[in-house]
């Protein structure tokens, strides 16, 4: 392992983004003089002096200059598109139009000329230009809000492209994106810096990247990425990040060929490192190829399931039919009804100068692949299909057009290339394009371990091109691990005990005592058998107690079945997130299948199950009638969600099940709508490969696997979601033992040499690794002579370790949730898979407790009236030194245990009554003890009141709780402190009390121009006098404002003089 060098530490962003600026300068490509503290309109005027400098030829701008009202014109169809998903389109189009109307140009005066902006194949060559904008000013969109400024901007051709926010050494990167998801939440990235289609947000020890999702999306921290090197180590040191990503050619080629417009998702997307590895490798190769030799072995992808395959592949194929290195691009994927869904995403990812095409049969995928026009380079087939084309031709093709077909170059990329390409299809394509290169994409291999036909990948389709392991993508959080656990639905003593009788052939255990050599086996059974067999080191197979079990058929009994379901039924609350997430239930047999949808649909009518499974493949022959049993599902579907599907249009009900577990088109608001979701499906072999779905986190096995099939199934549950869905949950039920010894070899195989971190934590470790963190944060407040953790410790050190610790914790705690743990549940016993001792594990924190650690995590960003000032190392005040999750600012915490408190408040009552003092000042301190569970603001208030009573200055009423006199000296103090604004501003008072008991936000603040009405009473003398009389008059506007918002915001606060 490579070890982590010494990390040069700036005590000023300033002095880290000289740095930054001066290493991008000299050696990284960017032009040395820097654009400094630029406004929109300046950077637009050196927009278009860049493209009347690439312009100036007499068929474009003549040699006469843009004019403001042309360049207007450009930032009008800027506005128009919106979107960074739309704009990619426009700046990776090359050029944009105009109607020329500077009068100085006579030639084209009112004439619509055609302009080049940017060509993505000029990488630090031709036109292009390198600029940096260092704190560009931006011009708030509204006069409530202040003007920013952004730390620096990168320019290509005069258009700001990415956009990087610093922070010094020591404040974490989520600062950095907060200010950009901040900034563009204020409207800053509209007009000219629409254009910017990637953020990035860095300190010196750390740097992420990620697509602008533009003024209607959504920031998500899931798809925040790290850049890594080749070998998938990420790169943290600045100095590399500046060579290795944000220099040319790199930044240039990131813009043009690496991000990605998914019309399918709406959104801008942008590769990860590993992304664009593999596509640069696929393309290299390609462009390196001697074709008349005819190397058919491009070479392997090894990506893991969920990483974005796809995508990747997509890209291959568009750089190099861009690159004119091949003719024909053909995608092809191993199953036909999959065709219509690996060519939508294809769609999806393409570009309006690119064309998708489609083969509806033989014939016309013969069409396209003799076309030389440019527009069919992007094939999309399946392997039956292309398999077939040479028994086409034989019966009525020319020779002269197989001859014609087989000499085009030709790049074959194949989706998951573990499957259907060791057989005769594969052949059949190979020998019918020998000139041909082959390239393959799949999470996994095959190997040496589980050849087929005695065949590795490497034998079909070359060299391993670049590996990105599921280890990999687990660490990097790119896909989540899994918990898979076994479920016995028969007892080992039980399955030993039947077996042994059954190999013993006595029918009774007291028969066994009878005969020597019986008892002998019985023994054998009893205590020595595996429960999974196995090689041993001769090569002999030494059978498990399972593989009889799997003989005897009782895996395919209706009591196994029956035990299967009500585990599915005993966790389904918790592991589906009450009915929030789908799952899978996988069988052997379509029998199987139809067995169980029958018992689903008797016993368990609460979860709504459909299934799925080929109708044309009699599965282990039993007889079924599967246009009955296809009848009787159909039906049900159609009923269910009101759909019309017979058995001639069952595929096309297929595509509905994808789409509805997918929540994709039309179903991308069936969150909302519970009764048109299917929470669980039931399959044989469908959808167990290649189907992608964040919404499925469950797997139910009852079916044997084996190495590639293992991944590939477990894989369907682990696409990121969020906080909800820490990981892919796996059961399994069929013969487990030997399923979990599978699960093992699997790993070995597919962790790319790192297994650790593929499984999650199972209940109990969860459990103590709450208690170890809880401990940890307990001696923290108790350090900081904090009791009860009744406020934030004082120091920022300290508040930063408690971040840390408590977001760790709640780690924790939802990886434990989706297992089982409810906070109600004091104790649980956990049977030791190694030793089967059955053992006790108990939370050492309790609900109550865990509520007011919340409370106090919230008051990280927003501390107490009696707390030291949080510290503002940035003008905004917005950095503080240590990560806090928007997750957990969320729970709820109005309601802690108000039960117990004004408990504590009436015997505190009656203490007072009685007179005694011990009682009364042990009764005080139990109350005073139950405080924690206020805000810092409610302490205040509470202790005043208490302070009131002891005085004799308030008397208690009968009836009313501790809370109500609370809420009363809040409420009394906030009046007054609306009042005391009010009149130090002149302000009309009922206008701002409306305003603060709508509880606006910074989106609707100004809702209905309610805010500048809110200013336009203020007496502007006062504010002066305020602010200082020397101020001048629009400072003290834009004081007023900004104190104003900021006071509205808050909920209220004290202010005082600047």
């Amino acid at each position: 392992m490579r070890r982590k060098g010494l990390i040069m530490a700036f005590n000023k962003e300033s002095d880290f983004e000289d740095a930054l600026i001066q290493v991008l300068t000299n050696s990284c490509g960017w032009e040395k003089t820097v654009l400094e503290y630029k406004t929109e309109k300046d950077l637009l005027q050196n927009w278009a002096n860049i493209l009347f400098e690439n312009n100036r030829s007499i068929d474009r701008l003549n040699d006469y200059p843009l004019t403001e009202g042309e360049m207007e014109q450009i930032l009008e169809q800027i506005n128009e598109l919106h979107t960074p998903l739309r704009l990619n389109g426009f700046i990776n189009g090359r050029s944009v139009s105009i109607k020329r109307d500077n009068p100085d140009d006579k030639a084209h005066f009112g004439k619509e000329v055609s302009l080049k902006i940017y060509d993505r194949q000029e990488i630090a060559a031709g036109q292009s230009r390198y600029q940096i904008a260092r704190q560009p000013k931006f011009t708030a969109k509204s006069s409530m809000l202040p003007d920013r400024r952004g730390d620096f901007m990168l320019l290509i051709n005069g258009m700001p492209l990415i956009h990087v926010e610093l922070k010094k050494s020591g404040i974490p990167i989520s600062q950095a994106f907060n200010q950009i998801e901040k900034y563009s939440h204020e409207g800053v990235f509209t007009g000219l810096f629409a254009l910017v289609q990637v953020f990035v947000a860095m300190n010196p020890e750390e740097a992420v990247y990620f697509a602008n999702p533009g003024p209607d999306g959504k920031f998500n921290p899931l798809f925040y990425f790290h850049w890594a090197d080749f070998n998938n180590e990420p790169i943290n040191d600045w100095k590399r990040l500046a060579s290795s990503f944000l220099s040319i050619p790199m930044a240039h080629q990131l813009i043009g060929f690496y991000t990605v417009a998914d019309d399918s998702d709406g959104v801008l997307k942008v590769m990860r490192s590993y992304q664009y590895y593999a596509a640069n490798k696929i393309s290299d190769t390609v462009a390196k190829n001697k074709w008349e030799y005819g190397n058919q072995l491009g070479g392997y992808v090894w990506h893991t399931t969920g990483s974005g395959k796809t995508m990747t592949s997509f890209k291959s194929a568009q750089l190099i039919a861009n690159s004119k290195d091949a003719d024909k691009v053909v995608f092809l994927i191993d199953r036909i009804e999959l065709g219509t869904q690996s060519a939508r995403e294809y769609r999806g990812f393409a570009e309006a100068t690119d064309s998708i095409q489609e083969t509806e049969d033989t014939t016309v995928l013969i069409s396209k692949m003799k076309s030389n026009d440019t527009a069919n380079t992007l094939i999309v087939t399946s392997i039956q299909k292309m398999s077939n084309l040479r028994d086409d031709a034989e019966s009525g093709l020319k020779q002269a057009d197989i001859d014609a077909i087989s000499a085009k170059r030709v790049v074959f990329i194949v989706d998951e290339c573990h499957r259907d390409t060791f057989g005769d299809m594969m052949r059949a394509v190979k020998e019918t394009f020998p000139k041909a290169m082959f390239f393959g994409f799949t999470g996994t291999p095959i190997q040496l371990e589980n050849t087929k036909k005695g065949c590795t990948t490497s034998d079909v389709f070359g060299n391993e091109l670049h590996r990105y392991s599921i280890a990999d993508g687990i660490r990097d959080k790119n896909v989540l691990g899994f918990d898979p656990s076994k479920v016995l639905t028969f007892k080992e003593k039980d399955a030993r005990e039947a077996v042994a009788l059954e190999q013993a052939k006595a029918t009774s255990v007291s028969e066994v005592f009878g005969n020597p050599a019986k008892q002998k086996t019985y023994y054998y059974y009893m205590k020595d058998a595996p429960m999974a067999g196995y090689i041993d080191e001769t090569g002999k197979r030494v059978r498990g107690i399972e593989d009889f079990l799997l003989e005897s058929g009782q895996y395919r009994t209706e009591e196994h079945r029956k035990m299967v379901i009500q585990d599915i039924c005993d966790n389904w609350i918790s592991i589906s997130h009450n009915y929030k997430f789908h799952g899978l239930l996988a069988t052997s047999s379509i029998p199987e299948v139809v067995e169980y949808y029958r018992l689903f649909k008797k016993f368990v009518p609460n979860i709504k199950v459909t299934a799925l499974f080929d109708s044309s493949i009699d599965n282990n022959g039993k007889g079924i009638v599967k246009e009955d049993a296809l009848k009787e599902i159909i039906e049900d579907y159609n009923a269910r969600y009101k759909q019309t599907f017979t058995i001639p249009t069952y595929a096309k009900m297929k595509k509905d099940i994808q789409y509805r577990l997918a929540h994709k088109k039309p179903y991308e608001r069936i969150a909302y709508s519970p009764n048109d979701q299917i929470d669980l499906l039931i399959v044989v072999d469908q959808m167990l490969t290649g189907y992608d779905s964040k919404w499925l986190n469950a797997l139910y096995l009852d079916k044997i696997l084996r190495y590639e099939n293992i991944i590939q199934a477990f894989s369907r549950t682990n696409r990121l979601f969020g906080e909800d869905k820490p990981f892919g949950t796996i059961k399994y039920y069929r013969a487990p033992f030997t399923m979990e010894q599978n699960i093992k070899n699997a790993v070995k195989l597919y962790s790319g040499d790192k297994p650790l971190g593929m499984f999650v934590c199972k209940l109990d470790k969860n459990i103590e690794g709450m208690n170890a963190v809880y401990t940890q944060i307990k001696n923290l407040f108790e350090a900081a002579d904090v009791t009860n953790f009744e406020k934030l410790p004082g120091t920022v050190e300290e508040r930063k370790k408690f971040a840390k610790l408590f977001r760790e914790f709640n780690s924790f705690l939802e990886s434990a949730k989706v297992q089982g743990f409810v906070w109600e549940c004091g104790e649980y016993k956990i049977i030791d898979e190694e030793t089967g001792e059955v053992e006790t594990f108990s939370p050492m924190m309790d609900r109550r407790t865990y509520m007011i650690l919340v409370l106090r995590y919230k008051e990280l960003s927003s501390p107490g009236p009696d707390d030291p000032p949080s510290p503002k190392p940035s003008p905004d005040g917005e950095d503080l030194p240590y990560d806090i999750d928007g997750y957990i600012t969320t729970i709820d915490t109005d309601d802690i245990d108000a039960d117990y408190m004004n408990s504590r408040f009436e015997k505190y009552r009656k203490a007072l009554s009685v007179g005694d003092p011990a009682d009364v000042e042990k009764a005080s301190q139990e109350l005073h003890n139950t405080f924690a569970s206020l805000t810092q603001e409610e302490q205040k208030f509470a202790n005043i009141f208490l302070r009131d009573i002891e005085t004799g200055d308030v008397i208690i009423e009968p009836g009313k709780s501790l809370r109500d006199y609370i809420n009363e000296y809040m409420t009394r103090a906030k009046d007054d402190q609306i009042h005391r604004f009010a009149d130090t501003f002149g302000l009309d008072e009922d206008m701002l009390r409306k305003m603060m008991a709508v509880k606006v936000d910074e989106t609707n603040i100004n809702e209905f121009g309610r805010l500048d009405n809110l200013v336009k009473t203020a007496d502007i003398e006062k504010a002066k006098a305020f602010f200082g009389d020397s101020l001048a008059l629009p400072l003290v506007r834009i004081r007023l404002n900004k104190t104003l918002r900021e006071f509205i915001l808050s909920g209220g606060h004290e202010i005082s003089k600047p």
